[in-house]
């Protein structure tokens, strides 16, 4: 029924997205931080930081307000600034210790940082900025709101790359703690030129912490030599933890700054490749052995011509190999890169102060000049990392939206592991895919598990963590934050055959629905499960189960839908009339309309009864996914039972009862059919007497309507309103 369609969907977004919007209606949100360990989602605004709770983002929450003072803004004003411009942006939150975060904010073009006590055990809802400790923000927050910077806290050092002047000439990496201050060298285009910081991490190298490493992932100019253009790389960049820089030369400057370039093209016609050289988003993917994540990179053309997006992955041997190897030289600016063949000083440059390297030097202090000489001059790799299987495992060339961020999670399945991407869009979409390597035909697949949307305005998303051990997405953008489960297997229905072909790793066929798929050892007593992620071959997984039949009545001159909607958003559907053992294709017209929800026909004749065959097709693999048995009511005796029902109702001086049918599970089986099926006989024209009967047939109380109608949006039928509400539920989901 409508009622009942449209109350599925509201139930599916109520149970799965919940939205956390500022009191004025625009978050402004310009940092998250996940803390997992606290349940908290920290978010930094303009002027103001909130707390709020992993599990359920909408519930009372902790905020701290800290705006720029009036002289601040004044002396922004001063400087030429707009007013917007001229608040305290806080682009930067950081877990600082056990018991206090690092906040950064922009403060009106002059950064101040500030640390804001959360504490733990029985202080676990305490946040309270410490306004005694408020400190300088240079070198730790950019000036500007829209600045890009990157950084990542380690052993209570931040380590950041900005820029670092009013006028974004400055471009730097910082590393500020207790112990020293380093940075890369003032105006040194041969270390950054032009950067645009995008993310940064730390990966140890091995089980030694001395030899610990930062990687910092961004943008930059470089010089065509061919055309004298400047064009865009991106680049990995890596310094070691304990750098504090040299005792004579490079004092406090970084001794072990080496950068080589990422590469994320497709091999053309002739040999030319086409590179997607713009750096949009990065997602370090961590494992087991933490010593070696898997690296996903969210790339666009720079290409004025074509656009289009790519996502490489990338393995920590390959960066580490190209770290290993031979340095890059040119004798002059306007000369290609070489190999360089001379000699490499002892202890080999970039290389970190560490027993594991020979423990011959205790500091970066006590390097031969010749070292951080050589380190100086030569910062570049000539070795460009090439990404797993030489290819993107995903690409986007349409050119209709914008891809903008970037998450995976590592799913478990039945046929082996998967990562599972979510891509941001610049309309509120959130991507759901997997990409399988086939290693015989050296091809890559992308399968397109859902769309999530998850605001109703298009916005697009700025930022998206993952929290693998709650199984949640926090989604954010200028509105707000959406939180959205990263599953919901039921969407896919209880049919074996959707739930085969819809490959979500996260889902499999338990014998009686499509639920959460565990692996072995995990809740053993779903023994029986149905999964083909791989292949999605629904016939060899799902061979001898139950078909899925339906019967539906229609009226004469009435329009009814027959409803198919394989779960799987890759298979094609063709319908069949049956006639005896034979079965002739159902070809569209004016009166038949096949939709992405099954077969609509505009004006029933009682010619049209019959069996329907629904076929879905994927991958080869042709499945019948529902029987149904169409009867034609004649039109008048229809009309006559519908005025019966109304004069009865009206002539009763006594008021229904609250469930007036024989529909509850006592009743005879015939009979609960008989009732359900009737909401289809009413024609949806007579929507007041849809509701009506909704009402009677699912025994609705006053209680339980008011409170559905209190959580649902107001709605009204119009023409499509059911294919509309069906649609909503097992394709979307939808946000504020």
């Amino acid at each position: 029924s409508v009622c009942f369609a449209y109350l599925l969907s509201i139930l599916a977004f109520l149970n799965r997205t919940r939205v956390f919007q500022a009191g004025e209606g625009r978050l402004q949100h310009y940092s998250m931080l996940l803390d997992e360990t606290q349940e908290r989602l920290i978010i930094g605004g303009k002027g103001i930081l909130y707390a709020l709770n992993l599990e359920r983002i909408i519930a009372p929450h902790k905020e701290i307000h800290w705006p720029s003072s009036e002289e601040q803004v004044g002396d922004c004003l001063m400087q030429g600034r707009e007013k917007p411009e001229c608040a305290n942006y806080i682009k930067l939150v950081q877990h600082y210790n056990s018991t206090h975060l690092l906040a950064c904010g922009t403060g009106a073009f002059s950064p101040v940082c500030a640390y804001i006590r959360v504490g733990r055990g029985t202080e676990v809802n305490l946040l309270l900025l410490e306004s005694d400790h408020i400190e300088s923000g240079r070198g730790r927050c950019p000036f500007h709101p829209n600045s890009p910077s990157a950084s990542t806290m380690y052993r209570g050092e931040l380590f950041v790359g900005l820029y670092t002047d009013y006028w974004e000439n400055d471009a730097a990496l910082y590393r500020l703690g207790n112990r020293s201050f380093i940075r890369t060298e003032v105006g040194d285009r041969q270390q950054l030129n032009e950067p645009k910081f995008v993310g940064s991490t730390v990966i140890p190298d091995n089980d030694d912490p001395a030899d610990d490493k930062v990687y910092y992932f961004f943008t930059e100019r470089v010089t065509n030599i061919e055309g004298g253009n400047k064009a865009v790389y991106t680049r990995v960049a890596r310094v070691c933890a304990n750098d504090q820089g040299g005792q004579r030369m490079l004092v406090n400057r970084w001794s072990s700054f080496l950068k080589t370039r990422l590469i994320c093209s497709v091999a053309g016609p002739n040999g030319i490749d086409t590179h997607f050289d713009e750096l949009e988003d990065v997602f370090v993917l961590r494992k087991k052995d933490e010593k070696n994540p898997e690296i996903f990179g969210l790339f666009s053309t720079t290409s004025a011509v074509f656009k289009g997006y790519a996502v490489c992955m990338y393995n920590m041997e390959d960066i580490r190999a190209a770290f290993n190897g031979p340095f890059a030289y040119r004798e002059r600016t306007d000369h290609h890169w070489k190999v360089y063949d001379g000699r490499v000083p002892y202890p080999r440059p970039g290389s970190c102060a560490s027993k594991i390297n020979g423990g011959q030097f205790s500091s970066s202090k006590e390097y031969p000049d010749e070292v951080l000489r050589f380190v100086r001059s030569h910062p570049l790799m000539f070795q460009a990392v090439q990404p797993v299987h030489r290819r993107p495992i995903l690409l986007d060339t349409e050119g209709g939206r914008k891809l903008t961020q970037l998450a995976v999670d590592r799913v478990e399945a039945e046929d082996g592991h998967y990562n599972v991407l979510f891509i941001g869009t610049d309309n509120s979409v959130v991507l759901k895919m997997i990409t399988i390597y086939n290693k015989e035909a050296d091809t890559v697949e992308e399968v397109l598990l859902e769309e999530l949307q998850v605001f109703k305005v298009p916005v697009p998303i700025t930022e998206i963590l993952i929290s693998t051990k709650r199984q949640q997405l926090y989604v954010g953008s200028e509105l707000g934050v959406t939180q959205i489960r990263v599953h919901q297997c039921g969407l896919y229905g209880s049919a074996c055959a959707d739930c085969c072909l819809a490959r979500d790793p996260y889902c499999a066929w338990d014998g009686f629905t499509c639920s959460r798929y565990y692996p072995a050892g995990l809740y053993t007593k779903r023994r029986f499960r149905r999964q083909d992620v791989r292949h999605g071959n629904a016939v060899q997984q799902c061979n001898g189960l139950q078909l899925s039949e339906k019967l539906v009545y229609g009226v004469e001159n009435n329009s009814t839908l027959l409803e198919c909607r394989p779960r799987s958003l890759q298979a094609s559907v063709t319908w069949y009339i049956q006639h005896g053992v034979d079965m002739e294709e159902v070809k569209g017209d004016d009166r038949v309309i096949q939709t992405p929800h099954g077969l609509l026909l505009l004006k029933i004749a009682k010619g049209d009864a019959g069996v329907y065959v629904c076929q879905s097709t994927e991958h080869g693999f042709v499945q019948t996914v529902v029987h149904v048995n169409l009867e034609v009511l004649d039109e008048g005796k229809v009309e006559g039972l519908l005025h019966k029902g109304e004069e009865d109702e009206g002539d009763s001086p006594h008021r229904p009862p609250p469930c007036p049918f024989p529909s509850l599970p006592s009743a005879p089986s015939s009979s609960k059919l008989w009732y359900k099926d009737f909401m289809q006989l009413i024609g949806y024209s007579n929507f007041q007497q849809v509701e009506q009967y909704c009402e009677k047939v699912w025994c609705v109380s006053d209680r339980k309507r008011k409170k559905l109608k209190g959580m649902a949006p107001k709605w009204r039928y119009t023409p499509g309103a059911e294919q509309r509400a069906r649609a909503r539920a097992p394709r979307h989901t939808q946000g504020q």
